[in-house]
């Protein structure tokens, strides 16, 4: 297993999520990264000469091994889960959960199990019927050194997914608060 899916995995999935109306995050430089509506993926691309993503994993689980909220938010699916990370100039920025069901992997979203090394946000948000929505947010660190995590669905011709990332400390989301 793979040392960060090791670590951010399970970081991820006990994170105690908040709606983002909790948080005032409209005023903070890492809030337009948290509320970013569009490719997170397109955003990181922005800071970087070189921005790639390494699959650290891609299966199927069952429906039983979700959270009742993961369950709310994609139905009663299985769900094809992909874990990656997300580099920029070969530093890891994010890692990130996506929960895919079965039911979401027809027509032309069959095409999701084949994305490999491809960003999930570059093919998404490419589809005129895509939108975000049920945004939450969660500080997986202390108030002095937050390390700031997102999940939210993602809709693609009306099909839903779940995508939790994770900013880790290189990201460019803690920049300005590191005095960058």
């Amino acid at each position: 297993m793979s040392e960060f899916k090791q670590l951010y995995s399970p970081m991820l999935q006990s994170a105690k999520w908040y709606s983002v109306q909790s948080w005032a995050l409209e005023q903070t430089s890492h809030g337009a990264w948290l509320l970013e509506s569009e490719s997170l993926s397109r955003r990181l691309a922005q800071y970087c000469q070189h921005f790639t993503v390494a699959v650290l994993a891609q299966t199927i689980i069952s429906n039983d091994n979700l959270s009742v909220m993961e369950r709310q938010r994609v139905g009663d699916s299985d769900c094809l889960e992909r874990e990656v990370i997300l580099y920029g100039d070969q530093q890891p920025w994010v890692f990130a959960r996506t929960l895919i069901p079965m039911t979401t992997l027809s027509g032309k979203e069959q095409d999701l199990v084949d994305l490999g090394n491809s960003p999930l946000g570059y093919r998404v948000f490419n589809d005129k019927n895509s939108r975000r929505d049920a945004l939450e947010v969660a500080n997986l660190g202390t108030q002095q050194q937050p390390r700031w995590a997102r999940r939210s669905r993602l809709w693609i011709n009306d099909k839903p997914m779940l995508v939790a990332e994770l900013f880790l400390s290189q990201s460019p989301v803690y920049a300005k608060e590191k005095g960058c």
